[in-house]
């Protein structure tokens, strides 16, 4: 009777042992730090801080050349993927995603929302087939979970390794598995906008990848969170379309202009951003690039009745008064002379970096003259100005001073 008490009492101080052991041990799907202390052609083993023994199969540590890239000594953060408690062992894997060679394996995955890893091996109805990386089970991918955003032909993403959340197990002879990326993806989008938005303010330059266009302007990734840029702060000079100036996937830096809160839990912020903002300004140096009297080559963007609109450079744009278009040939309007478009060589008559304005003269003769005179006279209308300027210029270059000055 003894020996029986003795033996029961054993058993529960056993079982102590082992609750205290399991207590005392990481949990699955809990994230630890540990050292490499040695590998070799199937397992990785790592020194946890004397809690267990832990082991991560290999493959979790090569590259998609096959490339191992650690080595004893480097620090390893991993995911308990399997616990031991009669050995104290723990089996990992790495933070992106676990590499499950079990059944036991794949529910545990399944329970605790740890991510897996495979490869995405062809399309099927209503999805994509994913081969599960260390096991023969094949997984379905439904198509609205293939990534965050709408993918039109699912054949570009076969061959492709990615890491999945299982968000379906149904055990048996036959495991039927559903996995989703999107979870996973969302899960990283949410916490990089966490960081994002502990940066973003008004004023801010911040950097971001372009992730669609549309006539309108660009839309902007800054890390989690999605901005536009509108066409019109898009590049100093005049845009007809995001695409002339930029492309998918390009990165680029923006300033951050507005930030509106929506109410909307899905987009909580409409954030406005300029990429014209951050350039230079071309007006900054004008006077000094463009003297009187330089021939300059620019297209024509629009015309007026008072006068021809020229772009000289993005950002700059002089205008050609109607008096400087036809030489001796009196002109009625712009458009006999120039149309939107075209080509054209001008001379510069004068620069005023303060009001950007380049005034300019489709006469090869034309000469930088009386610009005190201009200056003197009172800021009137432009066509008023430009035209005064103009008429003088050329009476004076005619030497008949009096001759035009009766037409205005």
């Amino acid at each position: 009777m003894t020996d029986d008490n003795d033996f029961e009492a054993l058993m529960r101080e056993l079982e102590k042992t082992e609750k205290a052991v399991a207590a005392s041990l990481p949990k699955i799907g809990e994230q630890i730090h540990g050292t490499i202390i040695a590998l070799n052609d199937e397992q990785v083993f790592v020194d946890v801080g004397g809690k267990a023994e832990a082991s991560m199969d290999i493959a979790n540590l090569r590259d998609r050349d096959g490339v191992i890239t650690a080595a004893v000594g480097d620090q390893l953060t991993a995911v308990v993927t399997g616990v031991d408690v009669e050995n104290s062992t723990l089996v990992l894997g790495t933070r992106d995603a676990t590499k499950p060679h079990s059944h036991e394996e794949l529910e545990a995955a399944y329970q605790h929302g740890l991510p897996v890893e495979g490869v995405i091996t062809g399309t099927i109805k209503g999805g994509v087939e994913v081969q599960l990386t260390g096991y023969k089970q094949r997984a379905f991918c439904p198509a609205s979970q293939v990534d965050i955003r709408f993918i039109e032909d699912l054949s570009t993403l076969v061959g492709e390794r990615c890491a999945f959340r299982i968000t379906k197990f149904e055990g048996g002879r036959r495991i039927n598995m559903v996995v989703s990326r999107r979870a996973l993806l969302q899960e990283e989008q949410e916490a990089r906008a966490t960081a994002t938005r502990e940066q973003l303010k008004e004023g801010a330059v911040m950097s971001g990848t372009v992730t669609g266009m549309k006539d309108f302007g660009a839309f902007i990734d800054l890390g989690g969170i999605e901005g536009m840029v509108h066409i019109s702060e898009l590049a100093l000079g005049r845009v007809r379309h995001p695409e002339e100036v930029l492309q998918v996937g390009q990165e680029v830096e923006v300033a951050v202009l507005r930030i509106e809160q929506t109410g909307n839990p899905k987009r909580p912020e409409k954030i406005a951003l300029s990429i014209r903002a951050l350039a230079k300004s071309p007006w900054s140096d004008a006077s000094d690039r463009y003297r009187p009297g330089t021939r300059v080559d620019g297209r024509i963007t629009r015309t007026q009745p008072f006068g021809a609109f020229v772009e000289i450079e993005p950002g700059l744009e002089g205008m050609i008064h109607i008096s400087e278009l036809g030489a001796d040939r009196r002109v009625n309007h712009p458009d006999e002379i120039v149309s939107t478009g075209q080509k054209v060589t001008a001379t510069v008559l004068q620069v005023d970096g303060e009001r950007r304005r380049i005034g300019l003269s489709l006469n090869p003769e034309a000469a930088p003259q009386m610009e005190a005179t201009r200056a003197s006279q009172p800021e009137d209308d432009v066509s008023q100005t430009s035209g005064t300027f103009g008429d003088l210029l050329k009476a004076q270059i005619e030497n008949q001073p009096n001759q035009r000055s009766s037409k205005h």
